[in-house]
């Protein structure tokens, strides 16, 4: 009954997750330390988080949850080819409530982006990134693009 449980909540969670783009944690990492040109990184969560560590290569832009984070979203994409390749993460809090990703994925759509994806952190980025030793750097949040 527990596993039937967890599998109707799991196929919930993805169905509300399911109206923007997708990748998961272990396709990034191996993309990340495969040969080739990496998507173009986008933290939009919250600094705090991007400061005790993060995605290596990432920009920090902001909460795409509010107006000031949007504005430094646009401006970091600036100069990124309308069909390259973009992920966003964030990883505040479990995937069905963070208050970032659909704002900044939705932002983005909007600016004519063609090949975005969230990267998909069911829980937050501790249990689901950093503890599965996929890579990471720590330090202060880069300048905003402005």
């Amino acid at each position: 009954m527990k596993l039937f449980a967890i599998g109707v909540l799991t196929a919930l969670a993805l169905a509300l997750a399911a109206d923007f783009p997708q990748i998961q944690p272990r396709e990034l990492a191996g993309r990340l330390q495969a040969k080739g040109a990496p998507p173009v990184l986008l933290h939009v969560g919250f600094a705090v988080l991007y400061r005790s560590k993060h995605i290596p290569n990432s920009i920090y832009t902001g909460a795409a949850s509010t107006l000031e984070g949007l504005a430094t979203l646009k401006a970091a994409v600036g100069k990124v080819p309308r069909d390259g390749e973009i992920v966003v993460y964030c990883g505040c809090c479990p995937w069905d409530h963070c208050p970032n990703i659909k704002p900044a994925m939705e932002f983005l759509k909007q600016m004519g982006f063609t090949r975005v994806k969230a990267l998909y952190i069911p829980t937050n980025m501790v249990k689901d990134w950093f503890d599965l030793g996929y890579p990471a750097e720590l330090g202060e949040a880069a300048k905003p693009a402005r």
